[in-house]
């Protein structure tokens, strides 16, 4: 990927949606979000690696989903725990086992990704200032994909400490956003689509030539994190890995969506790559 151009161009002549790889590429003994996962994850070729962000009580940020601990540390929340003791505790495997990864900082995972990917930082919101902080020491600021809650504290944020950062706006259902974000100093290169059933207006082919037209790429997720919560209409990794790929993941390539974000990088990869 060339940093240099812009990622409209980079789209361009990949010719095929942007694969995001989902807290990395975890299973079995490997975590995610954690080191091992990111590095599975350049191999396996993914183009973008989306991140979650904790920070400890002490200040020190934390690749890690927050309020997820009972799940993946049986510890306290590391918003609870000062760095040394976050820097102690070892991640669980999927059988809820102790490995010997641990939480790697958001600087180790920064470094480690640079020139190689876009990284995608979710949970920026909860501290604008002090990640677009560390992203800059890093000296990432070209690949970074950012977003928000659509809330004025936060776009202020944006505007005051990351009017240069990429930022990708959700958008349930019907976009209400781009057009306020017009006149804003927010550098938004696109949305990320979040949608139930296939009729609702943020997947209408119109709606993606419109933004397509003005410049602007759509993010779209095949992942589930709760299956009572559809956000792709169906057209899910599940569906995809185990009924039909054409109606999952080639649906999604059809309504020319420029991302999608997955927990099965390479099968996507590969039916991308034998797809007729």
């Amino acid at each position: 990927m060339d940093f240099n151009k812009s990622i409209f161009e980079n789209r361009k002549e990949l010719n095929r949606p942007f694969l995001a790889a989902h807290r990395g590429v975890c299973g079995a003994n490997i975590p995610c979000n954690s080191i091992a996962a990111y590095k599975i994850a350049l191999s396996q070729g993914a183009d973008v690696i989306e991140i979650d962000i904790s920070k400890s009580k002490d200040g020190e940020y934390f690749v890690f989903h927050p309020w997820m601990e009972p799940q993946f540390l049986k510890s306290p929340y590391i918003c609870d725990l000062t760095a040394e003791e976050v820097k102690k505790l070892r991640l669980l495997n999927q059988d809820g086992v102790p490995t010997s990864y641990g939480v790697p900082t958001l600087e180790e995972v920064l470094l480690l990704l640079k020139d190689k990917v876009y990284i995608n930082v979710d949970k920026f919101w909860t501290d604008v200032e002090g990640i677009s902080a560390v992203i800059r020491r890093c000296g990432v600021e070209k690949q970074v994909i950012v977003k928000t809650h659509i809330e004025e504290k936060s776009l202020q944020e944006v505007e005051k400490f990351a009017p240069d950062f990429m930022f990708v706006p959700m958008v349930w259902n019907e976009d209400n956003v781009t057009e306020k974000l017009k006149d804003r100093k927010i550098n938004q290169i696109g949305v990320e689509i979040l949608f139930g059933k296939d009729d609702l207006p943020c997947i209408s082919d119109e709606y993606i030539e419109k933004m397509h037209n003005q410049n602007m790429l759509i993010w779209a997720n095949s992942i589930i994190y709760n299956e009572k919560e559809i956000i792709n209409g169906g057209h899910s990794d599940d569906y995809s890995v185990h009924t039909d790929p054409d109606g999952g993941w080639g649906w999604l390539i059809d309504k020319k969506v420029d991302f999608i974000q997955t927990d099965w990088l390479l099968s996507l990869k590969t039916y991308i790559n034998t797809r007729k």
